[in-house]
This record gives structure tokens, C-alpha cells and sequence, in this order.
């Protein structure tokens, strides 16, 4: 197993190390079913904001209620063990709820990214309450045009035919 992938709680506690040692962690949190470019580009930009980064995958079943019945490609393992693959990338969780209300308040960061897809008025209102209890930061990336999941699995889906 890839050592950057930690539980929750070990992520937390490594996040408690890193503001001790007056560092900042980045958290950024999806699915990450199938790694494109735009993934790659929006997690180099999200680790250029602080000192750490960490990624949340959602989970199996929670991917499902986001997605659809069809979703995910990829088991929650895979997805994680492919982002942490990545440089940029310092540390990788699994988390089942669907929205990262949770992770957010266990681990504290710095620093909250999300995509151009998101805006300050459309991220979920627990997690900006989270957010703000903790005096989290958000950052939103610009959104890399052209690329997407779904666009990727449309164009797959029509070439097998």
C-alpha cells in the first residue's frame, strides 16, 4: 500500500504536525473516478497554495449517490492509490459521507480548494460552516475548460460502439 494513503485520523494528526510546525495544509476532496489532465492541472495548483496537500476521495457508496448507479469506474482503492501516484499530491484519505463536512472539522486545514465548477455561493453550506468554525481559507481554482469525467466517458462510450 502507497504510505501516503492514511485514515482520517492519521491525516488529522499530520495536519496538527504541520500547523505545530507553522505550515499549512491544502485539503481538496472528489471522486477522481478517471484522472484526466484537468485533474492533474486543478491538484499542481491546489498544492502551490501551502505546504501540504491532501485529497479526499469520496467512497464507493457516496460516489454512487453523487453520480449515479453506474459510477464509480474505479473502486474508492484505485482512485486512491492512482492520485497518490502524483507528485503534487501529499496525502490521500477515503471518506464515505458525501459531502467532506466530516473530514473537514477532523482534519483542519488551511486552506479549502475546489474547482472553477464551484463557487463561494454553490459549495454546500455545512461545509462553509465547517470551514468557518475552523477559519479554514477557501481557494477556488479556475476550472480547466474542455475536460471532465463525464465528457471522457461519453467519448469512450461511443467509441466502443
Amino acid at each position: 500500500m502507497n504510505a501516503k494513503i492514511v485514515t482520517v485520523e492519521e491525516l488529522a494528526r499530520r495536519s496538527r504536525q504541520l500547523r505545530e510546525a507553522g505550515k499549512g495544509l491544502v485539503v481538496t476532496n472528489g471522486c477522481f473516478d478517471l484522472l484526466h489532465v484537468g485533474h492533474v492541472r486543478y491538484l499542481q495548483a491546489a498544492r502551490a497554495l501551502g505546504d501540504a496537500l491532501a485529497i479526499g476521495i469520496n467512497g464507493d457508496r457516496s460516489v454512487r449517490e453523487l453520480k449515479g448507479d453506474n459510477r464509480p469506474i474505479n473502486n474508492e482503492h484505485d482512485r486512491a492509490e492512482v492520485v497518490a501516484a502524483l507528485g503534487c499530491v501529499d496525502f490521500v484519505t477515503i471518506f464515505q459521507e458525501v459531502r467532506a463536512t466530516r473530514l473537514l472539522e477532523m482534519v483542519g486545514p488551511a486552506i479549502y480548494a475546489k474547482g472553477g465548477d464551484y463557487s463561494t455561493a454553490t459549495l454546500n453550506a455545512e461545509e462553509c460552516a465547517a470551514l468557518e468554525k475552523i477559519g479554514a481559507e477557501i481557494r477556488i481554482i479556475p476550472f480547466e475548460k474542455g475536460y471532465s469525467t463525464s465528457r471522457l466517458l461519453e467519448k469512450l462510450c461511443n467509441i466502443s460502439k
